[in-house]
């Protein structure tokens, strides 16, 4: 289990580029599976659970070639099915949850996929539900083997319906969309999730030869084609990222500029920050945010305490919360964060509190900030990273406090940040990987 040493306390200065979209990138990578001829992905990012995707779809006989630092080819020409009934098969999707991804495409061209229980961030229960109900409804079979805890699905052939999801998954409308492309007829997915990363996705399969319309909204129709072609796709950068960046910038007093952030896919991003009292400027596609030594949290109009909460897409991202609760530690005054999402999200709190945070968990989902506008800096800490979202958290608390922190468990922090210590080290920060 790696660790980070933090000499908090150093202001940072200086430019980055986000990386490619995590979250994209589990989806259109999977997505290569739909096809036996070459896909092409430009951005891709060098994190743990990309990474681990590759080797996946590699190990299953996909040919994958390194084109040049963040761009990949893939080619499913000759799938080894039968891998997927292997140890070493089930050894790697567990390590995953974003393996989920490859359900989809598999049942769609093969007609059969496995998959474990969900696994991942300790962050709270992430059902399958929703991605099983709609995978059903065209026509896909389940049964689970207790014994193994793995969920084999099968299907003769996948035929198009009207769906209604029970809530706006993006994993789950992703993992639909990709089934349907191949499936016999018209499938129309109301409440489907639109976020970004799933406009993404849609693009690229519609040019690899899919019938997707809707895109952008909520309801998608998508008419099923009997195969698909190969394409070239760039992820956008990760607005997750981004959002953290920003975070950093303004609890460590820094000047920083964040390069092509693709300003318009940000959504409210920039205008909850700005709530909370940072300045930050479009610049182009960039985002400047010069140091400060303060920020003051905004109210209502009636006084009353600002609330930000996490809702679906374009409504504020749940994997966001955590660096804003963190960010609103060294506010000036409050805020009530409420993560509607995951029971668990909030637990790491108690680390900030022992930093010297004044917060008030008020219940599982739900915490209030109270700001002291940097009057007690946080203090250094020993502590562990449970999550990737929350980890990046406590990183950007310990950048910003005083004296020497220790995070542990800093894989769960690579899942989903790539070179997060080289990079803010060229900006002055001072991170000691061990």
């Amino acid at each position: 289990m790696g660790s980070f040493e933090i000499q908090g306390g150093k202001r940072l200065q200086g430019s980055l580029n986000p990386q490619g979209a995590k979250n994209e990138a589990l989806q259109v990578i999977s997505a290569t599976l739909l096809t036996p001829e070459e896909v092409i992905i430009d951005n891709i990012p060098h994190i743990r659970d990309v990474i681990k995707l590759i080797e996946l779809l590699s190990d299953m006989g996909v040919r994958v070639r390194q084109l040049e630092e963040h761009s990949y080819s893939f080619q499913a020409h000759d799938i080894h099915i039968d891998f997927l009934r292997t140890p070493e098969f089930g050894r790697q999707v567990a390590q995953l949850r974003g393996s989920v991804m490859i359900v989809g495409p598999l049942l769609a061209r093969f007609g059969q996929a496995r998959i474990p229980r969900p696994g991942g961030d300790k962050i709270g229960r992430r059902r399958l539900d929703t991605h099983f109900l709609g995978l059903g409804k065209l026509g896909a079979r389940f049964h689970y083997d207790p014994q193994s805890s793995f969920y084999h699905i099968e299907s003769d052939q996948l035929t198009g319906c009207q769906m209604l999801l029970e809530e706006a998954s993006v994993t789950a409308t992703a993992n639909i969309i990709m089934a349907s492309c191949l499936a016999k007829g018209t499938t129309t997915i109301y409440n489907a999730a639109c976020e970004p990363y799933i406009q993404q996705l849609c693009k690229m399969l519609n040019l690899m030869g899919a019938d997707i319309t809707g895109i952008g909204s909520n309801l998608l129709s998508i008419r099923g084609a009997a195969s698909l072609g190969g394409c070239r796709h760039r992820l956008l950068p990760d607005m997750i990222e981004i959002g953290s960046f920003i975070a950093l910038a303004a609890m460590t007093r820094s000047e920083i500029t964040i390069k092509d952030v693709c300003y318009e896919q940000l959504g409210i991003i920039p205008d909850v920050f700005r709530k909370l009292g940072v300045d930050l400027r479009r610049v182009g596609e960039d985002i400047y945010i010069p140091a400060q030594d303060s920020y003051r949290v905004d109210k209502y109009i009636d006084g009353s305490i600002l609330t930000i909460s996490d809702a679906p897409w374009p409504g504020f991202s749940p994997d966001l919360l955590s660096v804003v609760l963190v960010l609103a530690t060294q506010a000036s005054g409050s805020v009530l964060v409420h993560q509607k999402m995951f029971e668990s999200r909030l637990f790491f709190v108690d680390k900030l509190i022992d930093m010297g945070a004044q917060i008030i968990l008020c219940d599982p989902h739900r915490a209030t900030v109270i700001g002291l506008d940097r009057q007690y800096p946080l203090r250094a800490l020993e502590m562990s990273s449970p999550d990737i979202r929350a980890g990046v958290a406590l990183l950007i608390a310990a950048l910003s406090a005083e004296g020497s922190s220790i995070i542990h468990n800093i894989e769960q922090i690579d899942r989903g940040y790539q070179f997060i210590d080289a990079r803010l080290n060229r900006l002055g920060a001072s991170i000691i990987r061990k």
